[in-house]
């Protein structure tokens, strides 16, 4: 009955929003009502605490090129998230912890944590604008795209984001507008003999304008517009190329959905990057990104993405890269408690001002198995395998992770 009821409603939602796209439903979007954690009421909120404890297993903590070292490391995660229960507008609050201990290099441990907070005002029926901000205190990880070799820790950086967004929707028609502000600033770090590693001509202010209008041509049919402007205001540092740059890209595509079979969002188009240290060249030509989610059985979930844009980067004397993403995941639910998932995907990296080609491609098989409302068991399995091509070419490394960790919800 409350199945029935469910897809009654959203029969309804479809029928009254020709933008609506959730006829079928993914794996891991479907409520579970005897394993979905029920929070914690407090007047007009409900707050969902959870804590994960994680022991991970990596066979080359460092991701070095040639003599690969083992460790083994713990992870606790606190996290609390609280969400309002109004008829209308919403606030939601999120605050997380990240501790990281590894039992054989003391040097990889690492503190993280992130607050953020986000809120809807319903102005009319069909029109409303959105609020968000996020700070966060993070290390990169060894295997980040980019990342510098030379320092003995995870290079540590502060980061602060907000986002202003406003929705108009009006018969067939959607109107879409969005200002976001990024702020990073990373910590220099040091080397094996104790000298500095600059990493200050990384931190940057990054502005970035979106606009997008949307025509619904039937109900499960629209085609859009939408024109994404950003300034990249890098810090200047002495003996280093400015990264300072501004980007444009005019995209247009299609977002559908066949009935419960298949949803998608496709769009093509032109992008434009100029940079204002004349030594680099201008970014100039095809742009693009596409998702597909298919839904073979009520059990099973398959989806692909793919993306052409530019990539901020840490590789020294290098303005930014000319990424391509590729990805494929499937996830299915082997029981009512239990979903297993497998992903693969590549990542290539043209640096811009540098002769490097980073390829990285990687996969992975992970299980969610949830107990009870309360307890669940998670596990993942990470492959990577990195190479780099050119005369200033990076590290080349594999690297394979296995992490089990233990989840209570409350």
């Amino acid at each position: 009955m409350g199945l029935f009821a469910a897809d009654q409603a959203a029969a309804q939602t479809a029928i009254a929003d020709p933008f609506f796209r959730q006829r079928g439903q993914a794996v891991r979007d479907r409520p579970q009502p005897a394993y979905d954690a029920v929070g914690l009421r407090l007047g007009g909120f409900t707050v969902w605490p959870s804590l994960r404890s994680a022991a991970v297993l990596d066979d080359n903590v460092f991701a070095a090129e040639s003599d690969a070292r083992a460790a083994a490391s713990l992870r606790l995660t606190p996290e609390v998230m609280t969400r309002s229960d109004w008829g209308r507008h919403q606030v939601q609050a999120h605050a997380r912890l990240d501790l990281g201990r590894n039992l054989s290099a003391p040097r990889e441990d690492a503190t993280d944590w992130r607050l953020g907070g986000a809120g809807r005002l319903d102005v009319t029926r069909g029109a409303h604008l959105g609020l968000s901000l996020d700070v966060e205190h993070g290390h990169e990880p060894r295997t980040a795209a980019g990342s510098d070799p030379l320092t003995v820790r995870p290079v540590a950086f502060d980061g602060v984001s907000a986002r202003l967004s406003g929705q108009r929707t009006r018969g067939r028609l959607r109107l879409d507008a969005s200002a976001d502000l990024q702020r990073r600033d990373y910590r220099d770090g040091v080397d094996t003999a104790g000298a500095p590693v600059e990493q200050d001509d990384r931190d940057r202010t990054t502005l970035t304008l979106s606009g997008r209008a949307a025509y619904a041509l039937s109900p499960a049919t629209a085609v859009f517009v939408q024109i994404v402007g950003d300034d990249r205001d890098y810090r200047r540092v002495p003996g280093r190329p400015d990264r300072t740059s501004t980007g444009r890209e005019a995209l247009a595509g299609v977002d559908f959905e066949l009935g419960g079979l298949m949803r998608g969002d496709i769009a093509v188009g032109h992008r434009r990057r100029s940079f204002d240290d004349p030594a680099f060249g201008d970014l100039d030509g095809f742009g693009g990104r596409g998702r597909l989610t298919w839904f073979p059985t009520a059990l099973t979930t398959v989806s692909v993405a793919a993306e052409r844009t530019t990539a901020d980067t840490g590789v020294v004397g290098a303005a930014g890269a000319s990424r391509t993403d590729l990805s494929l995941s499937v996830d299915h639910e082997l029981l009512r408690n239990l979903i297993v998932s497998a992903r693969a995907g590549q990542i290539e990296d043209a640096y811009v001002g540098r002769d490097r080609t980073d390829r990285r491609v990687g996969a992975g098989l992970a299980a969610d198995w949830r107990l009870n409302r309360r307890y669940g068991l998670n596990a993942d399995l990470d492959w990577i395998d990195h190479s780099s091509e050119g005369t200033a070419r990076g590290p080349r490394y594999r690297a394979l992770r296995l992490t089990l960790a233990a989840v209570a919800r409350f």
